[in-house]
């Protein structure tokens, strides 16, 4: 898609027709400046009420991609699998493309990447990661260098608008739950979330565009708030902690990437301000220091807002470079390094203490045990006995010991001390 100028009409073609394509239809309404139209609307049950005119909307979808006056497909729907249908067409049919589909970007960027260079279109999709948030575009354009030392946030706003409710209310995990669906912000089936898989696939997408990485999210450790105890919540509270679910990359010293997405305890940090249904992320440089971002991660008008901006974006024929990627040397993923945890589980040896190089403190009371202390990423890489049903992780602020050296305890010494 070549646009010469800001004038350029963009004629749109949008499939989906939800919360986050509705509010784009009523924004859209209301900025004339953006010399933008929804041409044509593609859903999937036509008898449904919409507060638009009938006229515009179809469920042949190639009324939209076969159509040359439309040279905009913007895909905002939750079936990843025709998501992929529906954008790879596009492409092919060299129009320009805008989704917010974490799960089909996050599985295939590699190849949507080499689909954008070939049929020379853009393919944007702020949207995808942190909605009303520009974390994206800046880590592409501002961050562009080696300088760039972590990024880590709060990236999906069910799981956050959870915590918050349990921390703040008093509510227990199902009660915050049950609340964050009626209030729309979890679905009825919220494994996505809970279980950590929207975060990790935002993850996935933010390495490519901070450190030219190519993982897929199947291969990036990962879990969610799922196993998270009421213990957990009053052990954190004693310590002045909270909990927040953070997906994180850091560069370490030897140049390579840790990635994962954990419960982690947060203390003295901006993430700590982050409450209910916002994201915030917080970037590091060596120059920089952090600066952090912030803004409502879920509902239609936020996530419309980024459509917008991409939108926006293409009336200057803007189009993500992948400068780390494609023209540096990208960094690799490391599993080798030291995590700073505490293992929550049932019963005194549910977990086996050899499993840690050092044992910081143990503590224990009728209903859980806590044992805080240093693993070495692999235990988590090549393992799933902590995603087991009654054992929780949870990462301490410091998070990643970089440089650690490893200096096993005996077991006598880790006895004495758990049983203490």
């Amino acid at each position: 898609m070549s646009i010469q100028n800001q004038q350029t009409k963009l004629n749109i073609g949008l499939f989906g027709f939800g919360v986050v394509g509705e509010g784009l239809y009523k924004v859209l309404a209301h900025t004339p400046t953006l010399n933008a139209q929804i041409r044509k609307v593609c859903i999937k049950h036509a008898d449904k009420k919409r507060n638009a005119p009938a006229t515009l909307f179809t469920t042949d979808a190639n009324e939209l991609l076969s159509d040359e006056s439309i040279n905009v497909i913007i895909e905002l729907i939750d079936d990843a699998d025709a998501a992929y249908r529906i954008v790879t067409a596009a492409l092919a049919g060299k129009k320009a493309v805008v989704s917010a589909n974490k799960k089909l970007i996050a599985n295939h960027i590699e190849e949507l990447i080499a689909l954008q260079q070939l049929h020379d279109v853009p393919f944007l999709y702020e949207a995808a990661c942190c909605a009303s948030i520009p974390v994206i575009r800046n880590l592409e354009e501002y961050y562009d260098n080696d300088l760039l030392q972590s990024i880590s946030g709060i990236v999906n706003g069910s799981t956050n608008y959870i915590l918050t409710k349990v921390f703040e209310e008093q509510k227990t995990f199902d009660q915050a739950l049950l609340q964050a669906q009626q209030e729309g912000f979890a679905e009825s089936d919220p494994s996505l979330d809970v279980n950590g898989i929207d975060a990790v696939n935002k993850l996935g997408i933010l390495l490519t565009h901070a450190y030219g990485i190519i993982a897929n999210p199947s291969e990036i450790v990962h879990t969610g708030i799922q196993n998270l105890h009421a213990d957990d919540a009053s052990f954190a509270k004693e310590k002045g902690y909270e909990i927040k679910l953070v997906a994180q990359a850091h560069k370490l010293q030897d140049g390579k990437v840790a990635a994962f997405v954990l419960p982690q305890f947060v203390k003295n940090s901006q993430l700590c301000t982050v409450k209910n249904e916002y994201n915030g992320v917080v970037i590091e440089s060596s120059l920089a220091d952090k600066q952090f971002f912030y803004g409502k991660g879920a509902g239609g008008y936020p996530t419309a807002s980024a459509v917008l901006s991409d939108l926006s974006a293409l009336r200057y024929n803007y189009r993500y470079e992948y400068k780390k990627l494609l023209y540096q040397t990208p960094s690799e993923l490391s599993n080798d390094f030291y995590l700073k945890v505490t293992i929550s589980f049932k019963g005194l040896f549910h977990v086996q203490h050899e499993r840690f190089d050092k044992i910081y403190e143990w503590s224990s009371n009728e209903n859980r045990c806590h044992i805080t202390g240093v693993l070495h990423f692999s235990e988590l890489l090549n393992d799933d006995w902590w995603k087991q049903h009654g054992v929780s992780i949870i990462l301490s602020p410091e998070g990643i010991i970089d440089g650690y050296v490893p200096e096993k305890v005996s077991e006598e010494v880790e006895f004495v001390e758990a049983v203490a």
